[in-house]
């Protein structure tokens, strides 16, 4: 009992610090055993401007977690011998298309993410269209082959549900798993109504840069969407009971779920992911000291939630968060409520001070592109930009890329490139930055015609409102907004391939050039348009 107090003291402690380093405005924890909710913490704000604060029955959008929600259906009509999934889309679907020279794809393939096909474009709150449109689009690989996370495989499924069934996806969700779970304050789909009890989201004043604390916070833009990738709202209380049917292997507190057999197939390690685990149909499996566990993340424009079973040790952990690209808290919060449940030592307080860095002297180093040039120093464990007299840290992101809080540098961020293990080149937005230890060529070429589109675009689309393409070392590069960098490859004419692996099935195309500048870009069936903005 004092370790578990302990290690909820230390939880609230990581939760406060984070709250304040992330500018977080409410964040609930529930953790749960194989029986029942062990805690439920709550931290913040449902509503800023109201100081209402967060309670266990707030409701949160929790996104991409309802695709398993999906999967679980699928799998109990498949129990019930009312769909095959390894049988092609089309034998459902016989209105689905996609430009392929491959195999037909099957529910296997979507369920998996590995149908070769694109993440979606989000150009529709409701699923059928953006289902439609992907006969507009390419399968990059062979199915089965390659792993490529892909929403609009699932809206295609929850449109597979909806026809066998004959119900819409939001009546199927409730009848097949929240009424027999007793998920009584959970809703299917995203409505006006649903808007009532829900936390309001947040996001960054700035949608066209990478954010940090010192940026506001303003209300996430709202839609209504019922679409099979993620549309599901709950609490933390139901949340719970979710994982405990996880954690049961498909039972809930009436029954089972699904099978055994069903179960092995959700949890399943179908296709190796791109972060070293595996995926099933609609979770994440992977292994945290030999222990199997399963999980998913959701993300939703104004939300971030995160769910996590140990299968082995019989524990699970949910966060909930109001804020978009929030999504730190969960991997301790299961550590450190795993060791105490098992007795284990707990786990120290992470160092959550991003200008701190522990390789700061490899960044050190004049960086010259033409006659502009950067100078990085480190002292101590920062690194250090000088700047027109100042001296600006810089603050670490991921290994090799950083933010920088100057008004000259804050659009993009700064990305270290190595060679054999030593920094050699430093990008920012559409500068490429040399020192001494770089041999390669210092002049590029690139076809005149792409200098048309380089720029800033925009759509009204919540989920991306804007991306940069840039024109650098020769070659064209879409940023976006969080200071992700994508290669962008020329296949044919004015239609290019989003990503450097040749089975991204990401294209982006251009066109409407006047004066020298195209004023659209299609990003995978979505439309942008050049803003005046920079």
């Amino acid at each position: 009992m004092q370790k578990w107090e302990e290690a909820c003291d230390r939880l609230n402690r990581f939760v406060e610090r984070r709250m304040r380093q992330a500018k977080l405005p409410g964040v609930v924890v529930a953790v749960t055993d194989r029986r029942r909710t062990l805690r439920v913490s709550t931290y913040g704000f449902a509503d800023i401007a109201a100081r209402a604060p967060l309670t266990a029955r707030t409701q949160f959008q929790i996104g991409s977690i309802g695709k398993s929600f999906t999967s679980i259906a699928l799998l109990q009509l498949q129990e019930a011998g009312r769909v095959d999934l390894h049988a092609p889309v089309t034998q459902v679907l016989p209105w689905f298309r996609v430009r392929s020279p491959y195999a037909p794809i099957t529910l296997h393939h979507l369920l998996t993410h590995s149908a070769g096909i694109i993440n979606g474009s989000d150009i529709t709150s409701d699923s059928r269209f953006e289902v439609f449109a992907l006969r507009d689009t390419e399968a990059a690989s062979p199915p089965g082959k390659h792993y490529y996370y892909s929403n609009v495989g699932y809206r295609v499924l929850g449109t597979v549900l909806e026809d066998v069934a004959g119900q819409p996806y939001a009546d199927i969700i409730r009848t097949r798993i929240l009424d027999p779970l007793g998920m009584v304050h959970t809703e299917p789909a995203i409505t006006h109504d649903t808007r009532r009890r829900l936390a309001v989201g947040y996001l960054s004043l700035f949608d066209d840069r990478p954010e940090r604390p010192a940026h506001a916070l303003v209300p996430a833009t709202w839609f209504e969407s019922n679409t099979a990738d993620g549309c599901i709202s709950s609490t933390a209380d139901d949340m719970a009971v979710y994982v405990r049917m996880l954690l049961n292997r498909g039972r809930g507190p009436r029954g089972p779920i699904v099978s055994e057999a069903s179960f092995a197939l959700l949890a399943q390690r179908a296709i190796e992911s791109e972060d070293g685990g595996y995926y099933g149909y609609g979770l994440d499996s992977f292994d945290i000291d030999g222990r199997a566990c399963l999980g998913h993340g959701g993300g939703m424009v104004g939300y971030s939630t995160g769910m996590r079973a140990d299968l082995d040790a019989g524990f699970g952990v949910v966060v909930m968060v109001n804020k978009t690209n929030a999504f730190g808290i969960l991997p301790y919060a299961f550590e450190l409520m795993g060791a105490a449940l098992d007795g284990r030592d707990l786990p120290p307080l992470p160092a959550d001070d991003p200008t701190r860095v522990e390789n700061a002297a490899e960044f050190a180093g004049v960086y010259r592109s033409g006659d502009k040039a950067i100078e990085i120093s480190a002292e101590g464990d920062q690194v250090i930009l000088k700047q027109a007299g100042e001296r600006i840290t810089l603050e670490k992101r991921e290994p090799d890329r950083f933010f920088v809080p100057h008004a000259d540098f804050e659009r993009f961020l700064l990305i270290f490139r190595r060679e054999a293990g030593r920094v050699v080149e430093a990008f920012h937005g559409p500068d490429g930055y040399v020192n001494e230890h770089d041999a390669g060529p210092t002049t590029f070429d690139a076809p005149p015609e792409w200098s048309a589109y380089v720029g800033h675009y925009r759509s009204y689309n919540p989920w991306l409102s804007n991306f940069r393409i840039v024109l650098r070392k020769g070659n064209l590069v879409l940023i976006y907004p969080d200071g992700e960098e994508k290669s962008v490859i020329p296949l044919r004419e004015d239609v290019f391939r989003v990503g450097q692996e040749e089975w991204s099935p990401e294209r982006i195309h251009f066109d409407a050039v006047v004066d020298g500048q195209a004023l659209r870009a299609n990003l995978s069936g979505c439309d942008y348009y050049r803003t005046f903005t920079p």
